[in-house]
């Protein structure tokens, strides 16, 4: 078992402001990812940070989970190459789950991060969640918390958890 500080954040209204503009050829959309490719970009993005969840998952509880209409999982690609994900878990109701956000390490520091956040906030608030909200934790990337900052979001707890090792 391993013990981490895991900070909550939540949005309550659609992000302000324009929207970043990247200075390189991208797109961020809503893709249907299969189960075979959402964990090859899953441990593209979430290998350096320890992102295991899904990869616990049985393959048909995955399945299960990515055929969901309410799961929805935005992709940025760089000329056609996916280099990220912003996954939300309860589109469609009234609170809605950010579980996965980040990109591969190749194209970080690119500023591509706060655009595929800000593009994915912006299609989940057109379904009029009451809030968006997320948990971050100290295994993940050291500018997480500014960026979601930035984004609009803001911290409504914080404590110590306990997760398998």
């Amino acid at each position: 078992m391993v013990e981490l500080l895991v900070t909550y954040m939540e949005m309550t209204a659609l992000p302000s402001g324009r929207a970043f503009v990247p200075t390189e050829p991208v797109t961020v959309a809503l893709e249907r990812l299969d189960s075979v490719g959402y964990i090859s970009l899953y441990r593209a993005v979430g290998e350096p940070v320890q992102w295991d969840q899904r990869l616990r998952m049985a393959t048909e509880e995955l399945e299960r989970l990515l055929a969901l209409p309410s799961t929805h999982i935005y992709v940025l690609r760089v000329e056609g190459e996916p280099a990220g994900l912003c996954e939300f878990n309860g589109v469609g109701h009234p609170d809605v789950e950010l579980v996965h956000f980040g990109l591969v390490p190749a194209f970080q520091g690119r500023r591509l991060g706060p655009f595929l956040l800000d593009q994915a906030l912006r299609a989940v608030w057109s379904h009029a969640p009451r809030r968006v909200w997320l948990h971050t934790d100290t295994y993940d990337h050291p500018s997480a918390q500014s960026v979601y900052r930035r984004a609009g979001f803001r911290q409504y707890a914080q404590r110590m958890e306990t997760f398998p090792d």
